[in-house]
């Protein structure tokens, strides 16, 4: 068993090829991929930034100020059907401009898309898992609101309230 040959004769992958060469493009593609999810939470930034002053202009001047393919791109044009239950929440804290809770989210649903609700075992827990995953692709951060933990709509000012988010806060 010599040449780093194991006992059946087959030579170990780490023996044919250069350990060292291997491990730099892994940490060339971590950082590669490190630096695309900061961008990609960047862009998620600004696209929001950019839908939010769109919706507010159409808030106050109609939605016929926009082009079709602009309300589709806000998602303000409908198309028969509901919006799909992560881009509905989505769109609740963009539009909502302050933080909301889990709740505040479900009473919503429950008042004005009942069947959205209808579709989910435990809506609460849904809409939490839902957050918690626009909070890791930078698209929503994690806030104390009255002592209880809501979720903001993150834009590239992040200046949308004072409130400190829930990694900031020691318990």
């Amino acid at each position: 068993m010599e040449n780093g040959q194991k006992g059946n004769g087959s030579i170990k992958p780490s023996d044919r090829y250069d350990v060292g060469h291997v491990q730099e493009v892994i940490r060339q593609a971590h950082d590669e991929l490190r630096q695309l999810l900061q961008q990609r939470a960047e862009v998620m930034k600004r696209i929001g930034t950019v839908k939010q002053t769109i919706a507010g202009l159409a808030n106050l001047f109609g939605d016929g100020v926009l082009s079709e393919e602009l309300l589709e791109l806000v998602d303000r044009k409908s198309n028969g059907r509901q919006p799909g239950f992560t881009k509905a929440c989505r769109m609740m804290l963009m539009e909502s401009g302050r933080a909301m809770s889990a709740r505040d989210i479900c009473d919503y649903f429950q008042q004005n898309l009942p069947s959205m609700l209808a579709r989910h075992k435990d809506p609460m827990a849904s809409v939490t898992t839902v957050l918690n995953r626009l909070v890791d692709y930078g698209e929503a951060q994690a806030v104390l609101a009255n002592g209880r933990r809501a979720w903001r709509w993150v834009t590239e000012s992040g200046a949308e309230s004072p409130a400190p988010s829930v990694g900031e806060l020691r318990c």
